[in-house]
């Protein structure tokens, strides 16, 4: 199984990574109730090798990235690609509203710059597609900054495969973050495009495994390579495909340090299958 991903001849990527969302508070709204803990999680996921790690300036909103900023600061030459997002606006706890306006995406990457205390942004995703600008608009925007210096790869975030392909013709496209784990696979057509053209497929909610962890096939795979329901479930997700780069978050050191685990587990094709027919089967 392939382990690292490239998105370009100099920048190469374990394929399994972290994201950041679940550190700030309760609704992803807030500070967390143990900042020091909050960066002390993403070091842990450094020291054990993740070198690609996703947040966005909605989450908190910027209190993941301080708490990025932080843990990049205690391992600096750890040599991490971030990947953050820009393109919605936060009112209160679980409250998330589009908003593509070109100068609002732009001061959204440079807030995301300040907050992250980086010169540029290895890869800068349009959070959601706002249909009340033109698309050519946002993704011009976010081109004219990879102009700049300040944003070096562009991608996107839930979008059907029509929608990358006119985000094509605007700017290069390199990566695609939808909703996509063992029981949800309603994108499986953009994971498909994704793998044709070689953009990175980076599933968010990635370790859902519904009630399948609580059956008995589950168990008795998880069993066997002595491992969680949720470890097998990232195991899946890498074996699926050589494009997928899961990031699961957790604000708890030792689940950090057991989802990275999940990566030398080598499910036989034979497992492979039994989950990919009981995921569908939960759907």
């Amino acid at each position: 199984m392939q382990k690292t991903f490239s998105f370009d001849q100099t920048l190469t990527v374990n394929r399994l990574g972290y994201g950041t969302m679940q550190l700030p508070g309760k609704g992803v709204w807030g500070p967390s109730a143990d900042p020091d803990n909050a960066a002390d999680v993403i070091e842990t996921a450094i020291d054990h090798g993740v070198n690609f790690i996703d947040t966005a300036d909605a989450y908190g909103p910027l209190y993941a990235n301080l708490y990025l900023r932080e843990a990049l600061k205690q391992r600096p030459n750890s040599h991490v690609m971030v990947a953050t997002k820009v393109g919605f606006t936060r009112q209160g706890p679980d409250q998330w509203i589009p908003l593509g306006a070109p100068a609002y995406l732009r001061q959204q990457v440079e807030l995301n710059l300040l907050t992250l205390g980086l010169d540029h942004i290895d890869l800068l995703q349009l959070h959601r597609i706002d249909p009340n600008y033109p698309l050519a608009d946002q993704i011009g925007e976010l081109a004219k900054m990879q102009q700049e210096g300040k944003i070096r790869h562009i991608g996107l975030s839930q979008v059907s495969v029509a929608e990358i392909k006119a985000a094509q013709k605007i700017a290069p496209i390199v990566s695609v973050q939808n909703r996509y784990n063992l029981i949800d696979r309603k994108d499986e057509a953009v994971l498909n495009y994704a793998e044709a053209n070689h953009l990175a497929f980076i599933p968010w909610f990635p370790l859902a495994t519904g009630k399948l962890a609580q059956g008995e096939q589950l168990q008795a795979i998880a069993k066997r390579y002595d491992a969680s329901p949720a470890q097998i479930a990232l195991a899946w997700l890498l074996k699926r495909s050589e494009v997928i780069l899961p990031i699961p978050g957790t604000s708890s050191t030792e689940h950090v340090v057991d989802n990275i685990a999940a990566q030398n587990i080598d499910l036989s094709q034979a497992d492979f299958e039994t989950l990919d027919q009981l995921g569908r089967q939960q759907q």
